[in-house]
């Protein structure tokens, strides 16, 4: 009878142990949009951080990008939602307005550290002192092209433009036309609701000695004579030298995956999806420079941030998690899966990712890149779209129609430094 005693105490403890075990482990829920790379980045990042923290789990849930912004709207009031999101860096002060994030806790993420590691184009997410989320990669821009049409233009494979007329020439050279004058094959994409909007508004202009924005963000400057001066050689590709067109296969990068573009300005992000082309051989280059050899680029990042749900032992395990997925382990393994560029320097800038044929070209840019700061993001975007649509297709004078989007833009500035 003692025996069966001692036995069903020492099941009790041991019963009691597991439960306990399970009672501690804590699960926190993540989200971001749907992008292939990214989820098998993501999926496993999680499966490494749970090995190595068997007491939390990670839910990983994801949204189209178009349902994503308003997801995260009804959720996370309701204290429904994740507790690590991911967001673009230009919708941060919507983000902080709305309180759907807090600053990230200076225990886990003091912000001496964030400006001693990571590249400076974070400080973006900086607000009255304190950061609000920190990307596992950034990205920039490059100039991607096509070998093979190249090298059937004569052209050296080996030697990409480096200046803005050398790409000009090679434009010239590489686009194909058939005898009504139908394009067959685009020297370079017009591609403004891609990423060419971020070329001229961070590249061409300040190549032109022009800026953007004011050095507080509050104030419109590129309607200027650097505005219309880049503004005017952007639509000069189509209007005068014809060498693309805009609409051409709907999308920049549909036009050079099927090889009907010689040259197009993507982002690092592209890297997945033109790694799958089999047609023939592709490059990247740093962007072109200037006249005057000035360089200058644009770089844009997701970011990870604490939402304002979490609190106590949930919220000890989001800061783990943050912590663990902006690690330069963490890093490395997303340029390798993503594409997308390591946001801590020591990380980014080892020899093997500098001398890089494909990394290398967008991580020298990140020393010369421009993070716009977006009040609204998508709205400046339409702003821009507008712009470039009133003189390539309603052929409206350059400078009219700068200023036309200077206005608009500075209406949304207003709108918001006001609240």
């Amino acid at each position: 009878m003692r025996g069966f005693r001692g036995m069903l105490l020492g099941l009790l403890v041991s019963f009691g142990a597991v439960t306990g075990a399970a009672a501690q482990t804590i699960e926190i829920e993540y989200w971001q949009y749907v992008f292939d790379a990214r989820i098998k980045a993501m999926n496993e990042l999680i499966k490494r951080f749970e090995a190595a923290n068997p007491n939390i789990k990670v839910k990983h849930t994801t949204f189209p990008y178009a349902d994503y912004q308003t997801k995260i709207a009804a959720a996370v009031p309701a204290g429904q939602g994740p507790d690590v999101v991911q967001l673009f860096y230009g919708w941060l002060d919507n983000f902080v307005a709305a309180k759907f994030i807090q600053p990230l806790p200076r225990d886990a993420f003091p912000p001496a550290m964030i400006e001693k590691e990571f590249y400076p184009i974070v400080s973006a997410m900086k607000r009255d002192g304190e950061y609000y989320g920190l990307p596992t990669a950034v990205r920039s821009l490059a100039l991607f092209y096509n070998k093979k049409l190249f090298q059937e233009a004569g052209l050296d494979p080996a030697k990409p433009p480096a200046t803005i007329d050398e790409l000009l020439d090679a434009a010239k050279k590489t686009t194909k036309r058939d005898a009504a004058g139908n394009m067959l094959s685009a020297g370079i994409t017009l591609d403004f609701p891609g990423q060419d909007y971020h070329w001229w508004r961070e590249t061409l202009l300040r190549q032109n000695g022009g800026a953007p924005y004011s050095d507080d963000n509050r104030k419109v400057t590129y309607d200027s004579e650097a505005g219309a001066k880049s503004l005017n050689w952007y639509a000069d590709l189509q209007r005068v030298h014809k060498v693309g067109q805009v609409g051409f296969m709907d999308e920049g990068q549909a036009a050079f995956r099927a090889g009907r573009a010689a040259m197009t300005i993507d982002g690092s992000f592209r890297l997945g999806g033109f790694g799958a082309i089999k047609a023939f051989e592709w490059g990247v280059a740093e962007l072109p420079a200037g006249a005057d050899g000035k360089k200058a680029n644009f770089a844009s990042y997701w970011v990870n941030a604490i939402t304002a749900k979490p609190t106590g032992e949930k919220l000890e395990a989001a800061k783990k998690f943050m912590a663990f997925v902006t690690s330069p382990e963490s890093m490395q393994l997303w340029l390798e899966t993503v594409g997308e560029l390591p946001a801590r320097k020591a990380a980014a800038e080892t020899e093997k990712n500098l001398n890089h044929p494909i990394y290398g070209p967008f991580l020298k840019a990140l020393n010369y890149s421009h993070a716009t700061v977006f009040v609204d993001e998508m709205g400046q975007r339409q702003v821009s779209l507008d712009m470039i649509n009133r003189v390539l297709i309603q052929n409206q004078d350059a400078k009219a129609s700068l200023a036309e989007a200077a206005k608009a833009e500075q209406a949304i500035l207003d709108k918001f430094y006001k609240k």
